[in-house]
């Protein structure tokens, strides 16, 4: 399938576009840390937001998949001057939408809201940093959750492996 045009209003975030892979490390005050494999994909569909799907599964000390971990999925909306809305959500019961700022190939967000199912554990608050950096996707993520302030739970470098991956 060929890829539709890219919305002029991606531009700022069009250097997400691919399926991502990569190894990082998640770890919280309430979990011991361990290594973990990823997948990230964002995709456009022409109109001005990219679509997002990620998916993350614990590594043993070989490297090899373990079992699933974390998945989201979302969307990333392009804002004027720069600025970006990420929605994002998970099968665990929550919903986030981020807010944040584009500087050439770097991406900070913050959370501006947070809802959760009753029966979802305790998640207030996150902040997102992506970059580009020598063509990996490198990024790190902070949460508060379960009792905890705001901190450091996850980090990964993920390499490019393919450009376009068409929407179904």
């Amino acid at each position: 399938m060929d890829a539709p045009e890219l919305h002029p209003d991606l531009e700022p975030i069009s250097f997400l576009l691919g399926r991502w892979e990569g190894a990082g490390v998640v770890g919280y005050p309430t979990m011991e840390s361990a290594n973990f494999g990823q997948e990230i994909v964002f995709g456009h569909t022409g109109k001005p937001f990219l679509t997002y799907r990620s998916r993350t599964w614990l590594l043993d000390e070989k490297g090899e998949k373990v079992r699933p971990l974390a998945t989201e999925t979302g969307y990333w909306r392009a804002q004027p001057n720069r600025r970006v809305e990420v929605l994002l959500a998970h099968p665990t019961g929550i919903v986030e939408i981020y807010l944040g700022e584009v500087v050439f190939h770097k991406i900070e967000l913050r959370t501006d809201m947070v809802a959760r199912t009753a029966s979802a554990k305790e998640y207030t608050a996150g902040h997102r940093l992506y970059g580009l950096v020598n063509g990996n996707l490198m990024y790190a993520f902070d949460m508060a959750a379960v009792g905890q302030p705001l901190r450091s739970h996850a980090s990964a470098e993920l390499k490019k492996v393919a450009d376009f991956v068409p929407e179904d």
